[in-house]
């Protein structure tokens, strides 16, 4: 655990000298340029440019100015918006929960359809169930998720109006934010159209969310399928069988349970692609998140935007990946007796 701490504290160490690297390039050596990229101030006074020399240590090596870039970014210090003028961590604060309410219900998505599919694939006698549950996961990992979304908005927003196609909520609507989920904002709210509310909000997050699940889907569903095959050859599972257990009854007691170990090690290790979708799939649909705020930022070339998007996106990530890790040594006993026999 010490070493996979190590490895993922390097990851951050490393992304945040490549951003400061990046912004030294970009600046170049213009103190008015490199000021402006690190606060966001567009017409600093004296007495600011004072403070900013003293705070990043300007005058220093630039050993120096990274390690106090860094102690400012881990403050909460995360500059102004050279666009709207405000403090980047209150504009990240109130597009970080439309991330992870799509996040939470793709990843649910890919839970309760995978699993299934993949014990389907595992249990199923008939190679044409196994064959045609296998190609659909082949086939949804290898879909460009920008022609995927693009797809799904043609198809069930446009031609067919099922679904909208943008945005997180009509904007009729007046919710008011509670908790930061709106699907949860609504069921709270007093207003006499809660319920009309919480199902535009569901309609509205269907499509990004579908579209945001299909890779984690298919690595469910094959993960979940060799784990199943694997496991039902076991002993235990055996005994249990001639104990006359039911089939059902050994799934979801003993197979399932051991099976979903390994689907949630391979779900940590897949989150740096799964952030990348995400942010792909927020601009396709318009989701008021931190993907669609970060492009946003790049567009408009704003430094304070894109280094806070991009180093909260990387903790967040290290923080989950850190949380499952520690989730998968809890279920998984033989984890748990290597981490006691490091010791």
């Amino acid at each position: 655990m010490a070493r996979y701490l190590i490895r993922r504290l390097n990851l951050f160490l490393a992304t945040s000298l490549v951003l400061f690297l990046v912004m030294f390039i970009a600046t170049g050596k213009f103190p008015v340029a490199h000021t402006f990229a690190l606060t966001g101030l567009q017409s600093p006074t004296a007495q600011e440019l004072t403070q900013i020399a003293q705070d990043y240590q300007l005058d220093s090596s630039q050993a120096h100015q990274f390690l106090a870039y860094l102690q400012q970014r881990l403050s909460g210090n995360l500059g102004i918006s050279a666009t709207s003028q405000n403090p980047v961590i209150d504009e990240l604060t109130a597009v970080l929960p439309a991330s992870f309410e799509l996040g939470i219900v793709a990843g649910l998505i890919a839970l309760v359809l995978g699993l299934p599919l993949g014990v389907l694939a595992s249990l199923s006698k008939h190679k044409i169930t196994q064959h045609t549950i296998m190609a659909i996961t082949l086939t949804g990992y290898s879909i460009p998720v920008f022609w995927l979304g693009l797809s799904l908005s043609l198809w069930f927003g446009v031609q067919l109006g099922w679904l909208p196609i943008s945005g997180q909520i009509n904007l009729l609507y007046d919710i008011r934010p509670v908790t930061g989920f709106l699907l949860i904002d609504t069921l709270l709210s007093d207003s006499q159209y809660a319920t009309s509310a919480f199902i535009d909000a569901l309609l509205h997050i269907i499509l990004p969310a579908v579209t945001l699940a299909v890779l984690p889907f298919t690595v469910v569903v094959r993960i979940t399928r060799a784990a199943m095959i694997s496991i039902m050859d076991q002993t235990y599972i055996k005994a249990a069988e001639a104990r006359g257990l039911h089939t059902s009854i050994i799934v979801l007691r003993h197979a399932l349970p051991n099976a979903f170990i390994p689907v949630l090690k391979n779900l940590g290790l897949m989150l740096g692609a799964f952030a990348s979708y995400a942010m792909v799939v927020e601009v396709i649909f318009s989701w008021p998140g931190v993907g669609a705020w970060l492009v946003s930022g790049i567009y408009q070339r704003d430094y304070t935007v894109i280094q806070g998007g991009i180093l909260a996106v990387a903790l967040i990530i290290i923080f989950l990946s850190i949380l499952i890790e520690v989730i998968h040594t809890a279920m998984n006993p033989l984890s748990r007796k290597e981490l006691y026999a490091a010791n």
